[in-house]
């Protein structure tokens, strides 16, 4: 694999901090995004001035980072590029996590044809659209099941369970096959958090069982659920294991933490903000961060309160988004296989011990991409961890298996990432998108054909907005961002799969 040489020296001269960066001549790389990244950097700078400053602030002087890697979808974020990965050593740093905590992938297998799925499309997007958007979730769920959902995730749910037993939504929920699912998600989609965090009581203040808004929501942006048809298949044994076969169709779902993430996300820069040694000049890029010490342990244990609440309602979000799936899928094909193959977030951090030494491994926008030897007593102890790595709509997704690449820091990219800007976005030929329109299948809130919307030109205009910037001409072409990752060895390829049809929020 070629890297861009010159990039690495400016950072190794400037900084002396170890950055890999996997992208080969066909992935093409936004100055924007390594001038976002230069600025990043200069998180050690502001390392050394907190430690001049006020030598009590870590706690230790044993700080440090160690390795960043930058997956090939790397792109502009928010302070720190999407698609980096970092370690860290007496620190965290939650803007290196991203504001969606915990958006992630989560994919099921079918016995399902494409066929099948065709030949009843038009009738199942009346009914998809009416119970992804339109009230007809039907998921209850009692004041002890949010509680439990929130500090103990899938676990908590599925002990919880009973309570709405036969609801709804519920009727999809089989509590055995549930409990085997676990070890599908990563870290058992169920953190472990002490309490609450300040700011979500409103989610869990109702006192009797109500029919949840918030579980089961896509969210905007590049999230989605989308039903797609494996269409080759390369490593055979170990698709043979993961259930997968060639023509199937498998439900892909891409979210995170939607309307609990974000405010967590947001509270936790004001907790830095308060914690930043007084007197210091906060640094141009904004990143500041939470030191891991007795000093500061109150604020600490509250970070990963706030992160496992978080976290956990994404993972449920995802088991939810395929419920409803399964729902639709059942009422028009009867009684059909829709088994979880992995659920994995890539907006988090964990932690990981290294040669005896504690260090937080941060991803923002980068799945994990662990071997085979990191997950022994799991179902993937032969075959690394899936990685699901989704193309733009309307392209191809892979699945990959991980070979846990310590250089990229055991992570894969987590989409093929933009090109433009969603403003860029809006003036790209309307030709195209047009085009595009007429020939992929689109489920959304409304539907664009209905007499009702016809003559709302401005509810078209923002329908069509929306979906212009998530269109394909505005991200990079998938192909060369899977290539780049198979040639350093970060995965290998079990399968592609072809669109049927996307559901976006």
């Amino acid at each position: 694999m070629k890297r861009i040489s010159s990039f690495e020296s400016v950072i190794g001269n400037a900084y002396g901090i170890p950055v890999h960066l996997f992208a080969n001549e066909q992935v093409k790389v936004e100055n924007s995004a390594i001038e976002e990244l230069l600025g990043f950097l200069e998180l050690q700078h502001t390392l050394e001035q907190i430690q001049h400053t006020d030598p009590d602030f870590f706690g230790t002087s044993d700080i440090g980072i160690g390795r960043v890697a930058i997956t090939p979808d790397f792109h502009k974020g928010s302070g720190i590029p999407i698609g980096t990965t970092i370690t860290t050593k007496g620190f965290i740093l939650p803007q290196a996590i991203g504001k969606d905590i915990n958006c992630g992938m989560r994919l099921y297998v079918t016995d399902l044809s494409e066929d099948q799925v065709r030949s009843k499309l038009k009738e199942m997007t009346k009914r998809i659209r009416h119970v992804y958007f339109q009230g007809g979730r039907e998921l209850p769920i009692t004041p002890r099941q949010k509680k439990a959902l929130l500090q103990h995730g899938l676990q908590g749910l599925w002990e919880t369970s009973h309570e709405t037993a036969g609801k709804g939504l519920w009727r999809q929920y089989n509590a055995l096959q549930q409990e085997t699912d676990l070890q599908r998600v990563i870290d058992r989609g169920s953190l472990q958090a002490g309490g609450i965090f300040n700011g979500l009581e409103n989610y869990t203040s109702i006192d009797y069982t109500s029919y949840d808004a918030q579980l089961g929501s896509i969210g905007g942006g590049n999230h989605f659920v989308e039903v797609q048809r494996v269409a080759d298949i390369t490593e055979g044994a170990i698709a043979y294991e993961w259930g997968l076969k060639k023509d199937a169709v498998v439900v892909m779902i891409h979210t995170g933490s939607v309307s609990i993430g974000y405010p967590t996300a947001m509270a936790f820069k004001d907790y830095l903000t308060d914690l930043y040694p007084t007197g210091l000049r906060k640094p141009d890029n904004g990143i500041l961060p939470l030191p891991i010490s007795e000093k500061y342990a109150g604020f600490v244990e509250n970070f990963f309160m706030g992160l496992y609440n978080a976290a956990n309602f994404a993972f449920a979000n995802r088991l939810f988004l395929g419920l409803m799936m399964q729902k639709v899928f059942s009422e028009f094909f009867g009684e059909t296989d829709f088994r979880l193959l992995y659920d994995s977030g890539h907006n988090m951090v964990w932690q990981q011990e290294t040669a005896g030494e504690e260090w937080f491994l941060h991803r923002k926008g980068a799945c994990p991409a662990r071997g085979a030897e990191q997950l022994q007593n799991t179902p993937f102890a032969w075959t690394g961890e899936p990685a699901l790595i989704p193309g733009s709509m309307g392209t191809s997704s892979f699945i990959l298996a991980g070979c846990g690449n310590e250089q990229s820091n055991f992570s894969a990219s987590h989409g093929a990432g933009r090109s433009l800007s969603r403003g860029e976005s809006m003036k790209y030929d309307e030709a195209a998108f047009a085009k595009f329109l007429e020939e992929f299948h689109i489920i959304t809130p409304i539907d664009p054909e209905s007499t009702e919307i016809k003559s709302r030109r401005d509810i078209l205009q923002k329908w069509h907005d929306e979906l212009k910037k998530e269109a394909p001409f505005a991200f990079k072409p998938v192909r060369p961002v899977i290539d780049t990752q198979l040639e350093a060895g970060i995965v290998r390829q079990v399968a592609e799969t072809k669109p049927i049809f996307t559901v976006k929020g």
